[in-house]
């Protein structure tokens, strides 16, 4: 029997990043894939705690009624199929319905990705949340340390989304980066008519708005905010690009340089998206936080010979 994952919302996701697998991979890194193996098949009857991103699938799941599947959730793990035992057992014990996954033992997953039709990889692993993001999917390197204490409103998810190399490109951080905040805004300013080009995110965005309008009579629903370091008048670009998408964001934070994490606080995000570490560290502290390995913030810089 034919199984389509087009027209669903699809959430790829590591082990790591969907249930807390820290100290088993502490054994990985310090021995070998033979020894974590061996102690994930002697805790087959355990079951793993909750990940970061436990909260976020869990509501994600709610979106699904009897009748109507809206939400798809697959395992997309570097682990080896033995070890993707306990990830299936666990998710049974914790009631998650989740019935795919793809392990590679190894090998970089994301080539799996446009067979799964994915919107989205949570990864606790950085080189497959890069690869991930350079093959043109949205990706992000979860926090596993990240506060769970947002796990409130189960009637709504709320996702939070930085915006320059986020949601939209990088153009303009570049431009703030190498040549000043003066400079930045009056490139904001000047192009204030003219859309931002897309970031990373944008697709995820706009899956999230098909979700919610698909939702029918479900109680579920979905709130998301812009959280953004720019602020007037370079916020007239941002919101004029969210109108040239059709797309309506439900709250927008222009806070000029104020800490972020004290706004994510109220907001009670299932999840944050930033681009760049520091921000990530902080919102991390009060919230389920990933950080997408994109623009310019995250180009490597070379070592010198």
């Amino acid at each position: 029997m034919s199984f389509s994952l087009s027209g669903k919302l699809v959430v790829a996701i590591s082990s790591r990043a969907l249930f807390d697998f820290e100290e088993e991979n502490r054994i990985f890194e310090a021995t070998n894939d033979s020894a974590y193996m061996r102690l994930q098949n002697d805790r087959l009857e355990i079951p793993a705690k909750a990940g970061v991103a436990f909260p976020l699938v869990e509501k994600l799941l709610r979106f699904n009624s009897a009748d109507t599947s809206r939400v798809e959730v697959v395992i997309l793990s570097r682990n080896d199929p033995v070890s993707g035992l306990r990830v299936f057992r666990s998710a049974k014990h914790a009631g998650l319905k989740l019935e795919r996954g793809v392990f590679t033992r190894g090998r970089p997953p994301y080539h799996y990705l446009r067979s799964l039709h994915a919107n989205l990889f949570l990864s606790a692993n950085e080189s497959d949340v890069r690869e991930t993001l350079n093959a043109g999917f949205p990706a992000a390197l979860v926090y596993p340390q990240s506060s769970k204490l947002a796990e409130s409103n189960p009637n709504e998810i709320r996702i939070a989304f930085d915006g320059d190399a986020v949601l939209f490109s990088d153009e303009s951080e570049r431009i703030y980066q190498e040549k000043g905040l003066d400079a930045f805004v009056a490139h904001e300013i000047t192009r204030a008519q003219i859309p931002l080009p897309p970031g990373p995110f944008k697709p995820l965005l706009e899956a999230l708005h098909q979700l919610q309008n698909s939702a029918g009579s479900t109680p579920m629903r979905i709130r998301t905010a812009l959280v953004t370091a720019r602020s007037a008048p370079a916020h007239e670009r941002a919101i004029r690009t969210l109108m040239s998408w059709g797309i309506d964001i439900d709250e927008a934070m222009f806070l000029g340089g104020l800490d972020k994490s004290d706004f994510l606080k109220e907001f009670e995000p299932d999840f944050f998206f930033d681009d760049q570490t520091g921000h990530c560290e902080k919102a991390a502290e009060v919230a389920p936080t990933g950080q997408v390995m994109s623009g310019i913030s995250n180009h490597k810089t070379p070592s010198s010979s």
